[in-house]
């Protein structure tokens, strides 16, 4: 289930009529045009013209910025990563990790930090608020994947009680997780935030705030997807080389104004589900 459902968790065109004339410093003027001397170019003109010159080696200058490695140094405990070189927008803290364990492809090895706490929390949330987690295979492969060895069994235990087969049924979905035919189940976590509540070398509290999608697209569908925000608290573990996951709990909100979009079709929100993937959430 979704770690947020209600279980818990321009320019000037030239005139071509028109002709020019180049006046050489200290040549006479010939009044070929039967008088008056055409006026020099307006200030404005070439006020504009330097303008698109600067702006146009502001933009060559800022490209040739963008691929100077990884956009600012490393920093300990969530740095600025503020070094010589590094713009102020450029992307902060160490390299993302690039492990993987799980059949989840789950993100793993990340740095024994602050921001690695925080970076775990969020990937975890993901995997933990993913449909996966409907399916008991996956959900164990993903528990066993993020759990800290100490928690496992506790929590293993823990999801497939919530994950019941009568709670599937409530949901419309199948014994196995999966969607009825013609329909496409939706359960996703974005994380819009983290947020470290307490830190130790060995252990960490860290809050992930959420945007969640849940329900089922089809005609048919008696629930559909709806939106909802939450926090998930994560306490995690230092086990030697990696953060891993004591506890999960969850809070409601905080909660935007809802906008003005207009709501999407089912078909629309089930091609997006299938066509948009999630990102590895580390800084």
């Amino acid at each position: 289930m979704s770690l947020g459902d209600e279980q818990g968790y321009r320019g000037e065109q030239a005139d071509a009529s028109r002709q020019t004339r180049t006046r050489l410093p200290g040549a006479p003027t010939p009044d070929v045009y039967g008088g008056a001397r055409r006026p020099s170019r307006s200030s404005r003109s070439l006020v504009a013209v330097v303008g698109v010159v600067v702006l146009l080696i502001a933009a060559i200058a800022f490209a040739n910025r963008g691929g100077d490695g990884d956009g600012g140094s490393s920093s300990a405990r969530g740095g600025n990563g503020a070094g010589a070189g590094a713009g102020p927008t450029a992307a902060t803290g160490v390299k993302p990790v690039t492990g993987r364990s799980g059949t989840g492809n789950i993100p793993s090895g990340y740095a024994h930090d602050e921001q690695g706490a925080q970076s775990a929390a969020a990937n975890y949330a993901v995997a933990l608020g993913s449909d996966g987690m409907f399916n008991k295979e996956r959900r164990r492969s993903i528990v066993e994947a993020v759990a800290d060895s100490s928690t496992l069994a506790t929590l293993q235990s823990g999801f497939d009680s919530d994950y019941s087969s009568e709670f599937l049924e409530q949901l419309g979905l199948k014994a196995d997780g999966t969607a009825p035919a013609d329909t496409t189940f939706v359960n996703r976590t974005i994380p819009a935030g983290t947020k470290v509540q307490k830190y130790t070398e060995g252990a960490a509290d860290v809050d992930v705030w959420c945007m969640g999608l849940f329900g089922l697209t089809g005609e048919k569908s008696t629930k559909p997807v709806t939106s909802g925000w939450f926090t998930v608290t994560v306490k995690l573990k230092w086990n030697g080389s990696d953060w891993k996951v004591l506890a999960t709990s969850q809070k409601t909100g905080p909660t935007p104004v809802t906008g003005d979009n207009a709501v999407s079709g089912s078909n629309e929100i089930a091609d997006a589900v299938n066509e948009f993937g999630g990102f590895t959430y580390a800084r």
